[in-house]
């Protein structure tokens, strides 16, 4: 018996470059959260890590954020640290370990994760490849082969990126 019914089509990807540490990102959190709303499982968000050297729990903040997707709870964690982006510079990385157990994840497993530096190739390669796309500060989000610098200014770039995710599903070309 063959199964002819017609594949899904992959949700179209938002890239979103981030960085944990980054007061612009905390901007952006609201326009993340609405637009992860609005499309649910529609529209494939990816935290794409771009650590800044200015900021120097950033590198860290980005491992500790691939433990909580490992643990199941990625956005959350994101989220969380987000909205703690001044006391992140003020504690560092306990302040990482701490919100981890606040979501009640796995807080010792991520202190073990930040020593032993197991998610230190996956930040490394997203910082290398938003490197070769251009990326030069955060958020910077891709969608649809273009790229939005939210750096600047957050003004109208959840519109534009609804723009072309509503046309992406629609199955219209660039």
């Amino acid at each position: 018996m063959s199964d002819s019914s017609p594949a899904r089509p992959a949700a179209p990807v938002l890239d979103v470059w981030c960085e944990l540490q980054c007061p612009d990102c905390h901007t952006a959190l609201d326009d993340l959260r609405a637009l992860r709303a609005r499309y649910g499982d529609r529209l494939d968000v990816r935290l794409r890590h771009f650590p800044l050297e200015k900021h120097k729990h950033a590198f860290a903040a980005a491992q500790a954020a691939e433990e909580a997707f490992d643990q199941g709870r990625g956005w959350a964690y994101t989220e969380a640290v987000l909205d703690r982006v001044p006391e992140l510079d003020r504690k560092g990385e306990p302040l990482l370990v701490e919100v981890a157990r606040e979501l009640g994840l796995d807080a010792e497993e991520f202190d073990t994760a930040l020593v032993d530096g197991r998610h230190i190739l996956i930040v490394d390669a997203d910082q290398a490849e938003g490197k070769a796309i251009g990326v030069t500060g955060t958020p910077t989000y891709v969608i649809g082969g273009e790229r939005l610098d939210g750096g600047k200014s957050q003004e109208g770039l959840r519109e534009r990126i609804e723009e072309i995710a509503d046309r992406l599903l629609a199955g219209q070309p660039g």
